[in-house]
């Protein structure tokens, strides 16, 4: 049976794969099946395994059918529900994976009441307890745009029935096993080191031996992301080669005998992957070596890719969600790569060659996946990984493993070892920070559609056949990087002229694109208004609305750079998030409204252009620019001296026909000031920017009647406690039957003007 299915595993493999996406999305995807046969008939095989690798995948998609079949059942409450591993506890909020009395997934999260409340869970290890609950399944928030973070896409990556909203959460017992000694172990481990390790190096030897990364510092994991090496923070495959070398060799040095040794490792890697968390990447590697071994122990021949396809197979049909977790997609994708790229890494002269190499190709046969969830790509992880990859895997590991037994040891020894590594440790996180600054190093590309995922996996399969056959590098390289030139100019055909009001929430954020990105410009980012709270209750890292909404929407549409950031006026809700735009997006210069630098709110934006070297120009009424066919004009304030919302930067534009007034937090009496400076311009305009988030101070009577646009944007968060947009100010433009949109209800906003004229579509 082993023989006769050798290397022919991976066809399984991907009949199962197809099954699992029909299941969860269409039936009709079946019919890959068909294409998966007919090269399994090509390449010669046998009937009986053509045959079977069809029936395999509509086996398994009846199975997964019948799983999401049970997650359809409702939820009845009060019950019963034991925590999984999976679980944080961050400010007043508990959120995790609970299992239900019929083993079903849900999503909780809980708010704790008071602060020894707090204390008394983040002190208990949680997986496998068992609680009473009473809450509400809630349906999971709608999404600022189509780039940002999908809680629905998370439920269904984890296999998940909904969110459960718990108002009574009560321990009532442990659900005793081994599993759950483990559990409580991984928890022990993870607060020893957190305890005894010193702060700054904690969160990395967390990481990196119990896979606990909550402490881990956003800025050190962004340096990382743009490396290209935040794999090194996960526990991945090479950290488990590793750890199964020690063991292994360990217990042959100590004169026990192979099969026993084999034996022990084949028990205890299971026990390693509960201990490391059990992501994707550490089970995948688990399992592969558990079979490989095993193979060996019953003295079977199984190649590395049958082990990798059978264990693909075992997570799906155990966890068919997992298909859509970036992490598992990730790490049979680059295992595959490197599988199947032996005659391309021989070529390697050197070591460092065959780095490079091994980089290569794990980037190349995950970069469109990359694009897709993420929307860029590290250029400089091809060098970076040369050099960090083994300096992580040589010392830096094995290093944090020493010091974790050391720290054990009663007495002054860990405190000395603690001494001489930390300094050297923080030498090589400035390294890395220094090193994440240089310009340039991230490849913007944008979300590709299924299309170009498509065509630029086509390119990938290309490239990899080329370079196996050693084909010349310019053939290698037009093949790779044309249809990915041609992704990147993809973006540059779009002839219309967009404007996109950004949904950030209680804030303004608005992105105007000209035509074939002639230019770009942005008028305000949004930001947060934060209040004071007690300690306790604060997060342990802050929600950004730059970080986590403006910038994934850029990202997404492949904008890496704007010509123009204009602050309207130095009001939280405008331009808090303005230094993570600029931290991470090329800014040729910023305007902002007269006397508007002298606010504390503005500090951290105007500290941060003036270390990146971007011009800061103060605008008032009679500037402007032209840009094509677009004419953009100040046409507010006429004072320097900045007092508040009735200073901020207004801003006309002009399409063509088409006319935009963005009017910032422009209240009542700069309505009027305005109305007599400029009447005549903005009479009947196609798109207004309502002022101050539809307040009851701002769109006047006399302003809406003369202005009396085609379409009014009111830029004001959801359920927001300011009650904005006012009743009363909708009501004046539901009187004049005037289009109106609330991005807090209706999601981001785009506006197209062409030729044609005015659509207006969600995002």
């Amino acid at each position: 049976m082993v023989n006769c299915l050798k290397h022919k595993w991976m066809y399984y493999a991907l009949s199962v794969l197809v099954a699992a996406v029909a299941a969860h999305e269409s039936v009709g995807l079946l019919c890959f099946l068909g294409g998966i046969s007919a090269w399994c008939w090509y390449r010669g095989f046998q009937k009986v395994h053509v045959v079977a690798v069809i029936v395999t995948g509509l086996l398994t998609c009846s199975y997964v059918s019948w799983q999401l079949a049970k997650l359809e059942k409702p939820l009845v409450f009060p019950t019963t529900m034991i925590f999984t591993d999976t679980y944080s506890i961050n400010g007043a909020t508990l959120r995790g994976l609970m299992k239900d009395e019929q083993g079903r997934l849900v999503y909780m999260v809980y708010t704790f009441q008071t602060e020894s409340e707090k204390k008394a869970y983040e002190n208990t290890p949680l997986a496998r307890t068992v609680f009473y609950v009473e809450g509400s399944i809630e349906e999971p928030s709608k999404r600022a745009h189509r780039y940002h973070f999908d809680m629905s896409d998370y439920l269904k990556s984890k296999g998940a029935i909904g969110i459960v909203d718990v108002s009574t959460l009560q321990p009532i017992g442990q659900n005793k096993s081994v599993v759950q000694r483990i559990y409580e172990q991984r928890f022990i481990l993870s607060g020893h080191i957190e305890s005894v390790f010193p702060a700054s190096l904690a969160a990395e030897a967390q990481a990196l031996i119990v896979g606990v990364k909550d402490q881990v510092d956003h800025n050190i994991n962004r340096a990382y992301q743009k490396l290209g090496i935040t794999h090194l923070f996960a526990i991945s495959g090479l950290h488990v080669a590793l750890l199964s070398l020690l063991f292994f060799q360990g217990m042959l040095r100590l004169r026990i005998r192979r099969e026993f040794a084999t034996l022990a490792l084949i028990l205890i890697l299971p026990i390693y992957a509960l201990l490391a968390g059990g992501a994707p990447s550490v089970w995948r590697a688990v399992s592969v070596v558990e079979f490989v071994m095993l193979a060996r122990y019953l003295n079977w021949r199984l190649p590395i890719d049958d082990a990798l396809a059978i264990s693909f197979i075992v997570f799906v049909i155990l966890q068919p969600g997992t298909i859509y977790q970036v992490g598992f997609q990730l790490s049979y994708l680059a295992t595959a790569s490197l599988i199947y790229s032996g005659p391309i890494l021989a070529r390697a002269s050197s070591w460092w060659m065959q780095g490079f190499l091994m980089t290569f190709v794990c980037q190349l046969l995950t970069y469109p996946i990359l694009l897709s969830h993420f929307y860029e790509l590290s250029l400089s992880s091809f060098l970076a990984n040369i050099v960090f990859v083994p300096l992580f895997s040589v010392v830096v590991l094995p290093i944090n493993i020493a010091l974790l037994v050391i720290s054990f040891i009663p007495g002054p020894f860990a405190s000395w070892c603690f001494a001489l590594y930390e300094p050297a440790r923080s030498w090589l996180t400035e390294v890395i920070l220094f090193l994440q600054n240089i310009p340039y190093q991230m490849w913007v590309a944008g979300k590709p559609s299924i299309f170009w995922v498509m065509i630029l996996y086509s390119s990938v399969f290309v490239t990899f056949l080329l370079l196996t056959k050693g084909a010349r590098l310019w053939k290698v390289g037009g093949a790779l990087l044309i249809p990915a030139l041609l992704f990147q100019l993809s973006h540059y055909v779009e002839r219309d002229v967009i404007v996109t009001f950004i949904n950030v929430g209680q804030g303004d954020c608005i992105l105007i694109e000209l035509p074939h990105r002639q230019a770009i410009y942005m008028v305000d980012t949004g930001g947060v208004l934060r209040f004071q709270q007690e300690a306790w209750k604060q997060r342990n890292n802050a929600y950004e609305v730059g970080t986590q909404i403006v910038l994934p929407y850029l990202k997404g549409k492949g904008i890496a750079s704007l010509d123009t950031l204009i602050i309207t006026h130095a009001d939280t809700d405008h331009v808090e998030a303005a230094e993570e735009i600029v931290k991470e997006i090329r800014i040729g210069e910023i305007h902002i409204t007269p006397g508007s630098h002298t606010k504390e709110v503005m500090r951290d934006l105007l500290s941060e252009a003036q270390r990146k070297r971007i011009p800061i120009q103060e605008q008032i009424a009679g500037a402007g620019w032209q840009k094509g066919e677009v004419v953009f004009r100040y046409i507010w304030p006429i004072e320097t001296h900045y007092e508040g919302n009735n200073d901020s930067l207004v801003l006309f534009m002009q399409y063509k026909a088409f006319t935009a007034l963005f009017t910032g937090d422009l209240e009542k009496e700069g309505e009027q000031d305005l109305l007599v400076r400029e009447g005549a311009e903005i009479a009947n305009i196609d798109v207004l920017k309502a002022g101050h988030h539809g307040s009851k101070t701002s769109s006047s009577e006399t302003f809406v009647a003369h202005v009396n646009p085609r379409l009014t944007i009111f830029m004001a968060g959801q359920n927001n406690r300011y009650g904005h947009p006012h009743a009363e100010v909708v009501e004046r433009f539901r009187s004049r039957n005037l289009r109106y949109v609330v991005t807090g209800e209706e999601g981001t906003i785009e506006v197209k003007v062409n030729q044609k004229g005015m659509s207006v579509r969600k995002q």
